[in-house]
């Protein structure tokens, strides 16, 4: 991914974070020789060596994953800027946070470790509403999916958040993205002023 160097993020413990917080991606592979993409959740290991999910096992993308080297991208918080906002001249952009993940995928379709896979995300995405899940899945279910785990090789992570504006322009875009109702966004900027 291009990242403009005061876009960066090198710190690993929020790099992680963020993954964990923004824990729903796209899975890009080459399928047929064409590039395909799924929207999934993922879990991070508590080691951060790993990502897993699963797919449906119809979906054509599962063909070729095994030992496939992937992409993952994650978004955070993102929204248009208007120059209007700014004090100074400037030009319509769109600001936001990315995180790309590059890794070998190995698939697997043990009934045990997918109830486990689909289990820890239930456990992981419920406790962010404030709930607990105790249901569970039936062998229909887990059959009509396989599961999937990337080995996390290289993690690239940029937050374009007006960093290469002054802070008065910064100041203009918060308050301009709350007036438009993109309040995550202006929160954001708040909480990695810079």
């Amino acid at each position: 991914m291009y990242i403009p160097e005061c876009f960066v993020v090198r710190d690993d413990e929020e790099i992680f974070s963020f993954i964990e917080r923004n824990g729903f991606g796209q899975l890009v592979s080459a399928v047929a020789g064409r590039m395909a993409s799924t929207h999934m959740p993922f879990l991070l290991s508590e080691d951060r060596a790993t990502l897993t999910g699963h797919l449906a096992r119809c979906n054509p993308q599962c063909q070729e994953l095994d030992g496939q080297e992937v992409l993952i991208t994650m978004l955070g918080a993102h929204g248009y800027v208007s120059p209007s906002w700014y004090g100074k001249a400037g030009v319509p952009t769109w600001n936001y946070q990315s995180v790309h993940i590059y890794g070998t995928c190995r698939v697997f379709d043990c009934q045990e470790r997918l109830e486990g896979v689909v289990n820890a995300l239930s456990r992981h995405f419920e406790a962010s509403v404030g709930q607990s899940w105790q249901g569970q899945f039936d062998g229909a279910m887990l059959r009509a999916i396989i599961g999937v785990e990337i080995k996390v090789a290289e993690v690239q992570c940029q937050y374009k958040l007006s960093q290469d504006r002054s802070e008065e322009d910064r100041q203009g875009v918060i308050s301009g993205l709350r007036a438009a109702g993109t309040v995550q966004l202006a929160e954001t900027m708040e909480k990695y002023d810079v």
